[in-house]
């Protein structure tokens, strides 16, 4: 049985999050598939753990259940990003099977209005290998 996002309210988050500078940084290239693996950070604040998690991969298994893929379609149509809790690391869930630059950007960007930060206090840096 797929996995299911277990939801997350962006206002649980570290409060640095909107209060700081902060940067996500890729730790593989956005090539690896549907799940990214990442971490936002910020001057004198630990590292969270924050994935990008793409959830209309469907071979040779769902990504995660129908309940959560559609609540991820759903936000994203409404200019929100679904945050959540996948396998004890956060998430941001967005449609599709993979990620471009544009579609981080606009994860990032939707996450930080979330936590009530300025878009442009946030910055990616992303691999450029698979």
């Amino acid at each position: 049985m797929p996995a299911a996002i277990k939801d997350l309210d962006p206002f649980d988050l570290p409060e640095w999050l909107g209060t700081h500078d902060v940067v996500w940084r890729a730790d593989a290239g956005l090539g690896t598939g549907h799940l990214v693996r990442g971490r936002l950070s910020a001057p004198g604040e630990d590292d969270l753990p924050c994935d990008l998690l793409a959830v209309d991969e469907a071979y040779p298994a769902p990504v995660i259940d129908d309940a959560s893929r559609l609540r991820v379609h759903q936000a994203w149509r409404h200019g929100q990003v679904v945050t959540g809790e996948l396998d004890t690391r956060i998430v941001l869930a967005v449609p599709g099977t993979g990620f471009e630059p544009d579609r981080v950007l606009e994860a990032l960007a939707r996450l930080a209005r979330a936590v009530g930060a300025h878009e442009g206090r946030w910055a990616a840096l992303l691999r450029l290998s698979r």
